[in-house]
């Protein structure tokens, strides 16, 4: 008898389980009596390590494809102060090099600036959000081609 207590293949299961998850046995355990049966447990220790490695690695470049993603969006070199539909606005221009289409992705446009409170604190990173013109009404864009974004110039 290679290993104790295994009967069906329901325990031969549920040993293959706990020798791949745990250290311990509970009441099923490997004997010496058969060299290829330990010869199989570390094998299977072996692949279920590569298993998990190879799963751990798919799971980490999933996650760090999107720091990558984001070097494929390239902004105009420089922005332009012009007339469009009768308003000054301030515009530039985002495309996108990849091939693939970027799902749900949205624009949001900041002033970054040092301001000085009226009770003389500094505030060296002040940040404004500015509005972006967009017929959609929100800021949600659709990057198939480059895109020109544009702020209205007005009091706001």
């Amino acid at each position: 008898v290679c290993v104790t207590n295994v009967r069906s293949f329901t325990s031969a299961f549920l040993f293959s389980i706990e020798v791949q998850v745990t250290i311990g046995f509970g009441g099923r355990m490997m004997t010496e009596e058969c060299p290829l049966a330990i010869t199989v447990l570390i094998l299977q220790n072996i692949v279920g390590l590569i298993i998990n490695a190879v799963m751990l690695g798919c799971i980490f470049m999933k996650t760090a494809q999107a720091h990558r993603r984001a070097e494929t969006l390239i902004f105009s070199r420089h922005a332009v102060i012009a007339v469009r539909n009768g308003k000054l606005c301030f515009m530039f221009r985002v495309g996108d090099l990849r091939k693939s289409m970027i799902i749900s992705a949205s624009v949001r446009i900041q002033v970054v600036k040092k301001t000085t409170t009226p009770e003389g604190e500094v505030v060296p990173i002040h940040q404004l959000d500015i509005p972006v013109d967009n017929p959609l009404e929100s800021n949600n864009i659709f990057l198939v081609a480059p895109l020109i974004i544009c702020h209205v110039i007005d009091k706001r």
